[in-house]
């Protein structure tokens, strides 16, 4: 369950720290009191959107953390998800919202949005405002059915979507090999030709860089030779060349070399320099020789650079993109060479595959079949428990062509006059049913998954007077099971509470902000008397208020008795 929620410069929430308890957990304020923020900040937690409008005026970051009880499910889950587990036994996910920047932790651990999202669905279900009027969406109510189904189902599901994707991708291979003789024949020849011309020239990697190289040496000899022929001048053996030069420096440095040790060395670089030298024209010489010009290997040259490429420009922009197109378009010849034969073995794989996705869809659709008729009665005797006098409650079930999510159509009908047949929900139920039913579906997806904690966020919507008592009353018995917590305005609901927290908003003038306070029992008998509309907690207001409290304990003692019964 959880333990406790803190919530630190979120919006108008300075800092708040609500410990929460088990059974049915009340939270009651005036309207703009901040119930939707204090909501919010769960949801933010586990995930939801952040943004930097959230945190507090003068604050630099917001900080979100829940803590809740573990369990060996959780403990597992932990476990898969290489997390560490505290030595207390809970598990703490906080979230810290600052510009530009949102950080998720699980027990200190940094995690993903999907890591929270696979913990989270274990801990905690929450229904927020307006959540009832999905009910109105069909695809919702086979998101309900398959929900109720459980594992089995969401496998079944799963294999489906990885049919349907395969098939589709292999109707769409089929519609785009679609040729006429005449388009094929076309389209043959032209790949022939591509094949052709990509295999004569048998391209080698790297020739391209090599063929560059050769040709720029060719196209640029006249220029290399000049300023070879200039250098070795420069260099070599002539009268004021570097060479001769060089071999003076040597002799006048060896008439007085036998003088100083130091000039020996400078005479021994000297001749090292010499001997540098003198390699270095012999290497200039043996290149001006062998740099004859060659036009019959010049156009060899420039005629296999021009192929190289032409080829590139047209297939791809380098050697490794053309051999590469050049293997694809051989792939494509080959199936238009056996165009029939393709398609035919196109054919059977697609048979193949609708045979597969056939019988998944039918697995499917029998575990929905017989979970719906259970679902069903399920759903009626809650709807009867909440006050639905006559009620009729059907899950309808139509085949539709196999698709992703199976080959059902999936409808909530319901009639609430004796003699009328069941509608869609949109047709016969009102705000105040759709909340009833939502409660329903909720109570028992909640046995059915095993969630500790639920969160009803207004569910009383449009409800009053008996009906009230009915939902209080099932929300009370969901919380012997499960940690219930609930944002209502109705005081049957909140004289139900095991424990009740108010709302407030404060204002010093130059700042507001909200707080969170447990009511002592004389402060629920006050909160109370505030819900039954009194303008004053006047005595005959707090007499009104302790007669709801009384009502709600007498509810809970016969169902307490009755529980006993049961069991």
């Amino acid at each position: 369950m959880l333990i406790s929620l803190h919530v630190k410069n979120l919006a108008l929430i300075e800092e708040a720290e609500v410990d929460f308890t088990g059974g049915l957990n009340i939270l009651t304020g005036e309207t703009g009191a901040g119930k939707s923020i204090l909501l919010g900040s769960v949801n933010l937690a586990l995930g939801g959107k952040a943004s930097p409008d959230m945190i507090r005026r003068g604050a630099d970051a917001a900080l979100v953390e829940l803590t809740f009880d573990s369990s060996e499910r959780i403990a597992q889950k932990l476990a898969e998800m290489d997390l560490p587990e505290e030595e207390d036994g809970t598990v703490t996910i906080a979230r810290k919202i600052s510009q530009g920047r949102s950080v998720s932790r699980i027990n200190g651990e940094t995690v993903s949005a999907r890591q929270l999202k696979e913990l989270s669905e274990l801990l905690i279900d929450i229904h927020g405002q307006h959540e009832h009027q999905s009910l109105l969406q069909k695809k919702k109510h086979l998101q309900i059915l398959d929900a109720y189904a459980g594992k089995e189902a969401e496998e079944l599901k799963a294999e489906a979507a990885k049919l349907y994707k395969e098939r589709k991708d292999l109707l769409a291979e089929k519609e785009e090999s679609a040729l006429d003789e005449r388009e094929r024949d076309r389209e043959l020849e032209l790949l022939c030709f591509e094949q052709q011309e990509i295999e004569a020239a048998a391209l080698k990697d790297g020739e391209d860089e090599e063929l560059e190289k050769q040709y720029s040496l060719m196209v640029n000899g006249q220029k290399i030779g000049e300023a070879l022929d200039q250098t070795f001048r420069l260099t070599g053996g002539e009268e004021e060349g570097a060479s001769t030069l060089i071999g003076r420096a040597v002799r006048e440095i060896g008439s007085v070399a036998h003088f100083d040790e130091k000039l020996a060395g400078m005479q021994e670089t000297l001749l090292q320099t010499e001997e540098l030298l003198n390699d270095f024209n012999r290497e200039c010489a043996d290149y001006m020789e062998s740099m004859e010009f060659d036009g019959a290997l010049f156009a060899q040259v420039e005629e296999r650079l021009n192929v190289v490429n032409r080829l590139k420009e047209k297939y791809g922009g380098s050697i490794e993109k053309v051999k590469a197109y050049g293997e694809e378009i051989a792939q494509k010849t080959e199936k238009l060479k056996d165009y029939e034969v393709y398609r035919a073995a196109l054919d059977d794989k697609i048979k193949k595959k609708e045979a597969e996705l056939t019988k998944v869809c039918d697995k499917l659709t029998k575990l929905r079949s017989r979970n719906a008729e259970t679902l069903a009665g399920i759903l009626q005797k809650s709807l009867v428990d909440l006050n639905f006098l006559t009620v009729e409650f059907v899950i309808d079930r139509k085949a539709k062509e196999p698709s992703a999510d199976g080959a059902d159509d999936v409808e909530f009908l319901l009639s609430t006059n004796p003699g009328e047949a069941p509608k869609s929900l949109g047709a016969v139920a009102s705000g105040g049913e759709l909340s009833r039913i939502m409660l329903a579906i909720k109570a028992v997806l909640a046995e059915k998954d095993a969630v500790d904690t639920l969160i009803f966020d207004e569910i009383d919507a449009g409800i009053s007077g008996r009906t009230a008592w009915r939902v209080s009353e099932k929300l009370s018995r969901l919380s012997e099971a499960h940690q219930v917590i609930c944002i209502t305005h109705l005081p049957q609901i909140a004289a139900m509470a095991d424990s009740h927290f108010v709302i407030e908003k404060e204002t010093d003038g130059s700042s507001t902000q909200t707080e969170i306070r447990k009511l002592s029992e004389e402060g629920t008998k006050e909160e109370l008397a505030r819900l039954l509309g009194a303008d004053s907690l006047s005595e005959k207001a707090l007499e009104n208020a302790e007669e709801l409290r009384k009502q709600a304990e007498n509810i809970k003692q016969k169902k307490l008795q009755v529980s006993r019964l049961e069991s």
